[in-house]
């Protein structure tokens, strides 16, 4: 399988690629994609890091693996391509935005418009079987994105990372809280934001408003 990372990803990861569990994900990955239907296609697998450099990123959001449906995954947590309905989380995300900065519904769930200005959509597992949620989950994957947590958090300042929901907040072990701002809320999915734990989180103007005492350009969401 052809790995297309960024350069700035390779010489961050590179020490990865050899060990025996990343060779193990890749022949079970192509396994799978051989014998299954499995999102996303193969080119975008990678896309998260080919989307936003090492050195560009401003915000990190985890979710916890792909979209299972038709059509749906990108390869960005969260983000579906253009013309695709709106998976639930993503409603409730998009509706967040829409309250808390006064801005309008968009049409497009394809957050490639994020990844661009530094915002890094990072699933903890990259592939995912058609229709099986979490079925590609503890084959390796979570050891290489945990990895790509801690180099953030090792080499990089000032990141802001977003974890929602109790699978993302466990990633905080991974994360120097001296060195970067850690938000926290509950997940975007109906079952956590009907019941409370997701709306008025304001993360967005929070993290905007970070960036912007920082001195960096904020983020149009």
């Amino acid at each position: 399988m052809n790995l297309r990372l960024n350069t700035s990803w390779e010489n961050q990861l590179k020490g990865e690629f050899d060990k025996p569990y990343f060779k193990n994900i890749m022949q079970f990955v192509e396994q799978e994609y051989e014998h299954h239907t499995c999102y996303p296609n193969t080119t975008d697998i990678f896309a998260a890091f080919d989307t936003c450099s090492f050195e560009n990123v401003k915000v990190v959001i985890i979710g916890q693996d792909p979209y299972h449906g038709p059509d749906q995954a990108n390869g960005l947590c969260f983000s579906v391509k253009d013309g695709i309905k709106h998976p639930p989380s993503l409603i409730n995300i998009f509706k967040e935005i829409e309250k808390d900065l006064s801005i309008k519904y968009p049409e497009s769930g394809n957050l490639e418009r994020w990844a661009a200005q530094g915002v890094l959509l990072l699933n903890a597992t990259l592939t995912v079987r058609a229709h099986e949620p979490g079925s590609h989950q503890k084959q390796g994957w979570e050891v290489f994105t945990d990895t790509v947590i801690s180099k953030l958090s090792e080499n990089r300042e000032q990141i802001i990372f977003m974890l929602w929901g109790g699978y993302a907040k466990k990633k905080a072990k991974l994360i120097d809280s001296k060195k970067h701002y850690l938000m926290t809320s509950g997940h975007p999915s109906p079952l956590s934001a009907n019941r409370g734990y997701w709306f008025g989180n304001k993360h967005f103007s929070s993290c905007n408003k970070i960036l912007e005492d920082l001195g960096n350009k904020i983020i149009a969401w």
